[in-house]
């Protein structure tokens, strides 16, 4: 716990099990309250391997996508009762040690959501990151920025913590169950008017972690210019989305709290 705050990490994992448990052992249990692992229907044996971690495991029946996975997460910790829920990757690409760091920026109060940047402090690249990935997301992120009237270092770390009122009252369940997930909840974000903050994290690019390939890439990209040019036109009030939709769904508050330690369950999915 931070401050009487109860500290949740989710692990939306797929074939993650080489990885995991260097993950896991770097999580900083004194603060770290709560760990929940949604496994994608795996082909691998991550759901084995967080069971005998010890971690809390809700395996995917058939595989959802990314966003999906989150979205499964985020409903399990809220649903456990956090306070503060901090989605760290398995694949060891960033350092599990920021959590203290980033929960403390929630719990202060100050932010609602705080982002863990691969651009601030130039990490990026020492760290491997493929160099039309870093172009690209150089790119991304100034046409974002510029659209949406922020000023983020980076639209696209797989490293977030967020309070849990933006959880609960973010339309979560109207954004896509793939990769642009995250960038449409950033969306959403800004468009709620809450505050978000960043730090500086290092990373890793290794055979063992989790990418996408060039073609994912390239769909995700599009995906992302969607994303602001429809945030625009909203603002604008030449389009309406339900994105940003009042009556958008929000997360389920009937998930299971004290479901078993390992469990097998739907994914979650908006349905009009």
């Amino acid at each position: 716990m931070i401050d009487g705050l109860k500290v949740a990490v989710v692990l939306p994992a797929y074939n993650a099990s080489e990885t995991l448990e260097r993950t896991y052992a770097e999580l900083p249990k004194d603060v770290v309250d709560d760990v929940i692992l949604v496994d994608d229907a795996s082909t691998d044996a991550t759901a084995i391997v967080a069971d005998r971690l010890g971690i809390h495991t809700v395996i995917h029946a058939r595989n959802g996508g990314y966003g999906a996975n989150q979205k499964s997460c985020y409903s399990i910790a809220l649903a456990r009762g956090a306070d503060i829920v901090v989605m760290v990757h398995p694949d060891y690409q960033y350092s599990p040690r920021l959590v203290t760091a980033m929960a403390g920026m929630i719990a202060s109060g100050h932010y609602d959501a705080v982002f863990a940047s691969r651009i601030l402090g130039n990490g990026a690249l020492a760290g491997g990151m493929p160099k039309y990935k870093y172009v690209a997301n150089r790119l991304l992120t100034a046409f974002q920025n510029l659209l949406m009237g922020a000023k983020l270092s980076e639209y696209h770390t797989g490293y977030r913590a967020w309070n849990r009122k933006s959880l609960q009252q973010l339309p979560l369940l109207a954004c896509s169950d793939d990769f642009v997930f995250d960038n449409e909840m950033i969306a959403q974000a800004k468009w709620a008017g809450f505050q978000m903050g960043e730090i500086s994290c290092p990373t890793k690019y290794f055979p063992e972690a989790s990418s996408i390939n060039f073609r994912r890439s390239c769909i995700y990209g599009l995906g992302v210019v969607k994303t602001a040019v429809t945030y625009r036109l909203c603002k604008w009030g030449v389009l309406s989305s339900k994105l940003f939709a009042s009556d958008s769904p929000r997360l389920p508050r009937s998930v299971p709290a004290m479901m078993p330690r390992m469990a097998v369950a739907e994914p979650l999915s908006w349905a009009a």
